[in-house]
């Protein structure tokens, strides 16, 4: 089937970053060694299982492609750290070409119900105890999401914030020895913690978290419209919106890919 009747699923530009991110395809030992389907048209079921929230054996026949071959593939992808790498390689694009803004990072994590039960789960403080996951997300000032991570629902908030903010500092050019450092950090005042307050300031970030009790969270501004966009955008691809995934590592893997989505788009949109 021709990549025209699937096309619209993958934003422009996207392949051609993934394609050399992939390992080379292995025969299996029992059989079934015969790559049946090309890379690219795994790629792009894998993007429409995480856009259309459909399950891997409703795949629709366009694609030419079983429900095993494509979670198979997935996993494989997966282990491999090829939607960590790919989500680095667009953000390293977009910074060429100078849209990526770090005057400031906006953090913030939203409750996904697991509707089968999941490992990494919890019973959620905010939605009457049922299971499910926190997601977190830290966007640069524009909305542009540089880092995701996943915790069981009932995993305070406040301690996603360290490891985002550390997991955005490892990301480096061995090259060029820079790396993405940001001048300012905005959150609401779930993350009013005296710790919290003092460990930005110890990496020379300016912190600018809500003072619970004394500020309101409005008061962030557009800050905190962004990042609520942010959130509306990962929120909005339907695999992640209801946590159907149950191993952590894959619905992180499918959190990563919609934030790189998220990204590619802004960048086709600017050389468009």
């Amino acid at each position: 089937m021709g990549r025209g009747t699937w096309g619209w699923v993958v934003p422009e530009g996207l392949w051609e970053i993934a394609e050399p991110l992939l390992p080379p395809f292995m025969v299996r030992l029992q059989g079934g060694g015969t790559q049946d389907a090309p890379d690219e048209t795994l790629f792009a079921a894998i993007i429409y299982v995480l856009v259309s929230g459909c399950a891997w054996r409703s795949l629709p026949p366009c694609f030419g492609i079983s429900k095993s071959t494509a979670h198979r593939r997935f996993l494989i992808w997966s282990r491999a750290g090829v939607w960590g790498r790919l989500h680095e390689a667009v953000l390293d694009r977009i910074d060429e070409c100078g849209l990526l803004d770090l005057t400031c990072t906006v953090f913030d994590s939203a409750h996904v119900r697991a509707k089968k039960g999941a490992n990494s789960q919890g019973p959620s403080p905010v939605d009457r105890g049922k299971p499910g996951s926190t997601m977190h997300v830290l966007s640069d000032a524009n909305g542009l999401p540089l880092v995701v991570g996943v915790h069981a629902g009932n995993t305070p908030d406040s301690q996603g914030l360290k490891a985002m903010v550390a997991g955005l500092q490892t990301r480096h050019d061995p090259g060029n020895g820079w790396h993405y450092k940001p001048r300012e950090l905005h959150a609401d005042k779930a993350y009013d913690q005296r710790d919290l307050q003092r460990w930005p300031r110890g990496k020379h970030i300016d912190v600018r978290i809500v003072r619970n009790g004394i500020e309101s969270s409005e008061r962030l501004g557009r800050r905190r419209w962004v990042i609520e966009r942010t959130m509306s955008w990962l929120t909005g691809y339907r695999w992640l919106n209801h946590r159907s995934e149950r191993h952590p590592g894959s619905y992180l893997a499918l959190l990563g890919l919609a934030a790189t989505r998220c990204c590619q788009k802004r960048l086709s949109h600017r050389t468009t």
